[in-house]
C-alpha cells in the first residue's frame, strides 16, 4: 500500500514529485484494476497534468491523487451513483467535500465504484486480498483501490457501515469522522440524518493527515507522542454475532493495548444503546424512501430487487415510528457520553468476520449504532482470522473528538504492532 503520509514527507522534502506519485499510482492500477475494479471512472493523464501544476507540493495534501466515491459529484467526472439510471450524468459542479480536496492540493484520479444508490447491491469490485470475496460496501471501490496500491487517499461514505466495514474487509485504516465533520452538500443521500462521509488510506496516521488537510483542523497525529488511553472493551447487545475470529481479535487488541499500558475496562452495556441500535433502520429507512423519491416514483423497476423491497418496505414506516427513533436516539446520546465520562474511546469488531462471498457487502452489525451515535470510529488493521484475511478492529470515541479517537487508534495500531 501507499502510505499518503511518507509520500507527502517525500514530496514536501524535495525527495519526489507528485508526477512521480502518479505514475506509482498508474503502474499499480495497469498491475490490478483489471480484476480489482476499483473505479467506475478514471483519468491518469489529466492527473498527470495537475500533477506538473506549480504550487501543488505546497499545499496541505501535496499534490497527492485521490479517489472519490461514485456519489460525490465532480465536475470532470461523470457521477453515476452505482445505478443505470444516472448513465452518464455530467454535474455541472463539485461537490463541496471534492472541492476541499482540489483546495488542499489533492489530485482526484478518478471515481471510485459505489453500490447501487449507497446500498446493498453489490458492484464490480473484488476484495483484493482474495478476489473470490467482497471488499465491503457501499464504498467498496475506495476501500479496494487503496488496499491494491492503487490510491494513497481516498473518500467514502456511510450510513450502516459503508466506510468501517470495508476497511476492515480489506484491511486499509479508515475514518468514519463526528457527524458533519466532513461536508456532505453535492453527495446522494440516503438518509441524511445518518450519512457521513470519511477517509481510507494505508495507516491511522494517514487517514488523521488527510482528514487535516482536507478540513484545516488540527487532526494530524503524527508529530504528538500518543498517550496510553483509557479503552473499554465494548461486548455489546451484538457481541455474539462476532465471528470466533473476529471476538479474538478485539481480545487480543485490547489486550495488547493494555500491555503496552492503555487502561483497560468492559463497561456494562445500557439498554438504551441497544433500544438505539434498533432505532437505527427505523430512521435510516423512514429517510430513505424520501431521499430516492424521484427514483423510486419514476424508476422503481430499474432499482435492483434488493433497494427495491427495502423501499416497498420503508413506505410503511410512519412519521410517528420516526419521531420515536429520533427521541431514543437523543437519549441514547446522553446515556454514551455518561458511559464514555471516565473512557476515552470503547474498542468493538468493526464488522462480524473477515470478508464475505462476493454476492453479498457484509453486514453492519458492528456499525449502524455508531453512526446513528455521530461518534468518530476508526478502523485499526493488522490482524488476520486464521485463514489469513484482514480483520479490523473499531476504535469508537467521543463526538467532537476526532483526534482523540485517533490518538487512541494510532496507539492499539502501535500495540499491535509491538511497538507503542
Amino acid at each position: 500500500m501507499l502510505s499518503a503520509l511518507d509520500l507527502a514527507r517525500r514530496i514536501e522534502a524535495g525527495d519526489l514529485t507528485p508526477a512521480a506519485v502518479i505514475d506509482l499510482c498508474a503502474a499499480a492500477i495497469a498491475a490490478r484494476e483489471g480484476d480489482v475494479g476499483a473505479f467506475a471512472a478514471l483519468d491518469v493523464e489529466s492527473a498527470r497534468r495537475q500533477a506538473q501544476a506549480a504550487g501543488l507540493g505546497a499545499r496541505p495534501l501535496h499534490g497527492l491523487p485521490v479517489g472519490v466515491k461514485d456519489i460525490f459529484d465532480t465536475v470532470d467526472f461523470p457521477t453515476e451513483f452505482g445505478t443505470p439510471i444516472y448513465a452518464g450524468n455530467r454535474p455541472r459542479g463539485d461537490a463541496a467535500l471534492v472541492a476541499l480536496i482540489r483546495r488542499a492540493g489533492g489530485i482526484v484520479l478518478g471515481k471510485t465504484v459505489s453500490t447501487e444508490l449507497a446500498f446493498l447491491n453489490p458492484g464490480k469490485t473484488r476484495n483484493p486480498h482474495d478476489l473470490g470475496r467482497s471488499p465491503g460496501g457501499s464504498s467498496s471501490g475506495s476501500a479496494a483501490g487503496v488496499a491494491a496500491g492503487m490510491l494513497p487517499i481516498a473518500v467514502g461514505s456511510q450510513t450502516g457501515g459503508s466506510i468501517i466495514r470495508p476497511a476492515s474487509y480489506c484491511g486499509v485504516a479508515a475514518l468514519k469522522p463526528s457527524y458533519r465533520l466532513l461536508p456532505t452538500a453535492g453527495m446522494k443521500h440516503f438518509a441524511v440524518y445518518l450519512d457521513t462521509a470519511g477517509v481510507f488510506a494505508a495507516g491511522v496516521a494517514d487517514v488523521a493527515f488527510a482528514a487535516a488537510a482536507i478540513t484545516g483542523r488540527d487532526l494530524r497525529i503524527d508529530r504528538t507522542e500518543a498517550d496510553a488511553p483509557r479503552i473499554g472493551l465494548a461486548r455489546s447487545n451484538v457481541w455474539g454475532e462476532a465471528s470466533a475470529d473476529m471476538q479474538t481479535a478485539v481480545e487480543t487488541a485490547a489486550k495488547r493495548a493494555q500491555a503496552a499500558g492503555a487502561q483497560l475496562v468492559e463497561p456494562a452495556w445500557p439498554a438504551a444503546l441497544t433500544e438505539a441500535y434498533h432505532a437505527h433502520g427505523v430512521i435510516q429507512d423512514y429517510e430513505a424512501f424520501r431521499t430516492l423519491a424521484f427514483e423510486y416514483d419514476r424508476h422503481r423497476n430499474r432499482l435492483s430487487p434488493i433497494l427495491r423491497d427495502m423501499l416497498d418496505k420503508a413506505a410503511h414506516v410512519s412519521a410517528d415510528a420516526y419521531d420515536a427513533a429520533r427521541r431514543i436516539t437523543k437519549r441514547a446520546r446522553q446515556v454514551l457520553a455518561d458511559l464514555m465520562a471516565d473512557i476515552d474511546v470503547l474498542l468493538t469488531p468493526s464488522a462480524p468476520s473477515a470478508a464475505p462471498a462476493p454476492e453479498t457487502t457484509g453486514p453492519a452489525t458492528f456499525n449502524r449504532l455508531w453512526t446513528l451515535m455521530g461518534t468518530p470510529c476508526v478502523n485499526v488493521p493488522g490482524l488476520a482470522d486464521t485463514a489469513g484475511l484482514p480483520l479490523g478492529v473499531q476504535v469508537v470515541g467521543r463526538f467532537g473528538r476526532d483526534r482523540e479517537a485517533l490518538l487512541a487508534a494510532r496507539f492499539v495500531e502501535g500495540a499491535l504492532a509491538g511497538v507503542k
